[in-house]
């Protein structure tokens, strides 16, 4: 067990183990698997000794930091999407309390849970309560959007814990109108399985200690496949209110439920698509909590590559660019021709349930969820 640097607690009563949390000038934690490096309250770099056994660490950050709020903060909505695990939810919600900008609200969507405990938990916090009977996160997303009043609606999902500074740290990244979209550093709130530390190593949440800002410059600048899935995480994710109106709202056949993943991904592509800038802003801190066993990491990484391959058509579909499309039918099939023959690399060891949740993402959108 490990405690967060006293100066910025993670929260309290928090445990992470596993993961360790250090003052920039100390050593990395020779008993954790990842030691997170903090200076003036924030993560600045890390050390994470992966499943293969290769300690990787980052340089310490140079940042531009986003710190103070205007005068007259937005007004910001928090949405969580649940279903059917009002325990994590009610763990999720504890985190909030604490938050130093307070939200102008807190929405709870219930997604067709099964029983009352959701909606129990929900108002035990105080929060708003909304049920979608739809199953679908982006039907859950989208409902949020619907009902959210604030300036900016945030997300966050309910496996995660949320440092006090996320939501004003992510609110105040919106200091310009050309910024649509903003995400946070998403970091693992704990490492304390195999599969967890696999997770972390080869499909980690986390875009680095630097701020980057993805412009619709570059976005029609590049001829492939416009690498959105890069931006950030959905566990960690803010927008402008307007820019549904502008953009539409999440497409519901993408993300758990339904294809599987990359509803985000898909949207911060098509805000690209439509002039905004999208940015990535660590100083906004989540703590998420990875599926802890191989048969949860395993259903985790199919859907991913099932939600990653339909989300290339659907891209390819709204915006007719064909690095979309080259990607799903020969960079991919080369990509994973080539690790099948070598089968020896420790990041392989679920190869072929991603191969099949990427052949199945291409099924689903081809056997008719093409947007009529």
């Amino acid at each position: 067990m490990t405690s967060p640097p006293p100066a910025d607690p993670i929260g309290p009563g928090v445990a992470t183990p596993g993961v360790s949390h250090r003052p920039l000038s100390a050593e990395p934690d020779p008993a954790a698997a990842m030691t997170v490096f903090w200076d003036a309250g924030l993560p600045v770099a890390q050390a994470l000794t992966g499943s293969d056994g290769v300690m990787r660490r980052t340089a310490p950050a140079k940042r531009r930091i986003r710190l103070s709020l205007s005068p007259q903060p937005p007004s910001v909505s928090v949405v969580i999407c649940t279903r059917d695990r009002p325990e994590e939810l009610r763990r999720c919600l504890a985190s909030l309390p604490a938050q130093t900008l307070r939200p102008l609200e807190v929405i709870v969507v219930d997604n067709a849970s099964s029983g009352e405990a959701t909606r129990a938990a929900a108002l035990d916090a105080g929060v708003v309560y909304v049920r979608e009977d739809r199953p679908g996160l982006d039907y859950a997303r989208n409902t949020g959007a619907a009902t959210a009043r604030g300036e900016i609606v945030a997300y966050t999902d309910d496996d995660v814990l949320l440092h006090p500074n996320w939501l004003q740290n992510l609110g105040a990244a919106f200091d310009a109108p050309e910024i649509g979209a903003v995400t946070g550093l998403v970091l693992p709130a704990e490492l304390a399985t195999p599969a967890q530390l696999h997770f972390e190593t080869y499909w980690s949440f986390a875009r680095g200690y630097e701020p980057r800002d993805y412009t619709p410059e570059a976005f029609q600048a590049e001829r492939r496949a416009f690498p959105a899935w890069e931006i950030g995480a959905g566990a960690s994710m803010a927008f402008r209110r307007q820019v549904f109106a502008t953009a539409g709202l999440f497409d519901e056949r993408l993300d758990v439920g339904r294809a599987g993943c990359s509803g985000d991904s898909e949207f911060w592509h098509r805000l690209l698509a439509n002039g905004y800038v999208c940015r990535y802003e660590p100083s906004s801190v989540a703590f998420h909590y990875h599926r802890e066993s191989d048969d949860g990491l395993a259903r985790q990484l199919f859907s991913y590559m099932r939600g990653h391959s339909a989300a290339l058509l659907v891209q390819f579909e709204r915006t007719g660019r064909l690095g979309d499309l080259r990607r799903a039918f020969l960079s991919l099939p080369v990509r994973y021709g080539r690790r099948a023959l070598r089968r020896s690399q420790p990041r392989d060891r679920f190869l072929d349930l991603e191969i099949r949740g990427y052949l199945s993402g291409l099924g689903f959108y081809l056997s008719g969820s093409r947007r009529v």
